[in-house]
């Protein structure tokens, strides 16, 4: 790489949401390009760049590759100017110089990525697989959604939604790796997976490998997230004088066990359709010591944890001693209201890549469902109790209690939804359910102190009552 190439990739990389190496210091090993997906002498060229980023940490150095689609064009862009990268000589285009952008918001170089699905595009390093019909035109242009974090989503018309992944791996990705099983299956209670595309190139070690880059599927275009719904009944509640949670004109009880039977369906189409296993007691014991081994970290990091140290703990010790073995399979693994939309259809549940947090390998790994209902159990608390994080009210002792009492209420109708599908109640498995929703509460404490120190509190309220 020329250095103007890697200073450019550099900084536009330091600049997007998406990149997860923000506030480190990090260099650019690599940058691998793809096959191009444009025909040559075309204007914009358009090809992806796989980036690898080296950067230190506490214990020496990691690597992460990040796709980076890229448009070349001939002359600058005015309209594009948002989305520059750099520019450069590009030796692969006869060493003219070149203004480069984001493909992404390139709207002839998204149509390519439109293109090489409905066409089954195959080249040597990449190719485009496509299940069964898609409805869209060749010509629908497509707009960048503006939500995401960890990943870039372009919608083609009102129909069709490309995920693009941004730090890339080999392998599948867990994302269409369940969302492929249920369309083979013809499964609801997802999006329609219309196809992916996956690549080929090489680690560090120079050992080459296929990985997933991007996921095509239904678009719910008149949707609403359950976070939002969520949020809005939360506010219908403080509005109120002296009303509780289930004479409020927005209760949200209702949605709540619809969402707890829907996720039961899911989970049971993720047993019926993936593969499963059994836990027996060294496994639960390898489970309640990397609970322990989190807790001690986070205690580590925020003190305000240790006063709860031995009453957590014993939520892994009981995990340990009182539960023998248990069924494991594929999970959601980031089970929250904001991974949840209401359409007219009913629930449907989105983005199956797992905990951010959690290493890449350990993505994928079989584990108990519990584990989803109790990151739901947080996210009701989370809703409830988000307003007053940011509010120094007169009446905040009244409106925390009625916060509890909606987060109770809403916790308990999607406990009883989705006992009513899988034919028995997650507050049932009461030790598994404590242990997993105090593994997430500890998450909770050190992710809002290291980013939003105002809402510490919503977590750590939490284990207070997970402590005894």
């Amino acid at each position: 790489m020329k250095a103007t190439q890697t200073t450019g990739l550099h900084d536009f990389l330091e600049r997007q949401r998406w990149f997860t190496g923000k506030g480190r210091e990090f260099t650019i090993e690599s940058a691998h390009p793809l096959s191009w997906l444009s025909e040559p002498g075309a204007w914009p060229a358009v090809r992806v760049e796989l980036v690898t980023v080296r950067y230190a940490d506490g214990n020496g150095t990691a690597l992460d590759v990040y796709q980076v689609p890229l448009s070349y064009h001939d002359e600058p862009a005015e309209l594009l100017a948002h989305a520059a990268v750099s520019e450069w000589e590009e030796p692969d285009l006869g060493g003219v110089p070149v203004w480069v952008y984001d493909a992404l918001h390139d709207k002839a170089a998204t149509a390519l990525l439109l293109h090489g699905l409905l066409d089954d595009v195959v080249k040597p390093d990449l190719a485009f697989h496509r299940l069964g019909t898609i409805e869209v035109a060749r010509d629908e242009s497509s707009l960048v959604l503006t939500a995401e974090q960890s990943n870039t989503s372009l919608v083609y018309g009102e129909d069709v939604l490309l995920k693009v992944f941004r730090r890339v791996h080999h392998g599948r990705n867990p994302d269409i790796e369940v969302h492929e099983a249920f369309a083979r299956h013809d499964c609801g209670n997802v999006a329609r997976l219309f196809g992916w595309l996956d690549a080929e190139w090489p680690d560090a070690d120079g050992k080459r490998a296929r990985g997933d880059l991007g996921m095509y599927s239904d678009f719910f275009r008149t949707a609403t997230d359950g976070w939002e719904l969520a949020i809005t009944s939360v506010r219908d509640l403080y509005a109120e004088a002296d009303l509780h949670a289930d004479e409020v004109g927005g209760d949200f009880a209702g949605e709540s066990h619809r969402l707890g039977a829907t996720t039961a369906e899911v989970h049971a189409d993720m047993a019926r359709y993936l593969p499963t296993g059994e836990w027996g007691p060294e496994e639960l014991t390898g489970l309640a010591a990397a609970m322990r081994g989190r807790l001690a970290d986070s205690v580590a990091a925020v003190p305000a944890l240790a006063p709860y140290a031995g009453g957590l703990r014993d939520a892994y010790d009981d995990l340990e001693r009182s539960v023998g073995s248990m069924p494991v399979q594929h999970i959601h693994g980031d089970f929250h209201l904001g991974q949840a939309m209401r359409t007219v259809g009913g629930w449907r549940i989105i983005d199956f890549e797992g905990e951010p947090a959690r290493a890449w390998e350990e993505r994928g790994t079989l584990d108990s469902p519990i584990r989803d209902v109790a990151g739901m159990l947080r996210s009701f608390d989370y809703a409830a109790q988000h307003l007053l994080a940011d509010h120094d009210r007169a009446d905040e002792h009244q409106l925390s209690y009625r916060a509890a009492e909606w987060a109770e209420r809403n916790r308990s109708a999607f406990c009883e939804g989705y006992g009513e599908v899988a034919g028995i109640d997650p507050r049932d498995h009461a030790v598994l359910l404590r242990a997993y929703e105090t593994d997430k509460a500890v998450y909770e404490v050190v992710y809002e102190a290291r980013t939003r120190p105002d809402w510490i509190g919503i977590p750590l309220a939490a284990v207070r009552r997970l402590a005894g």
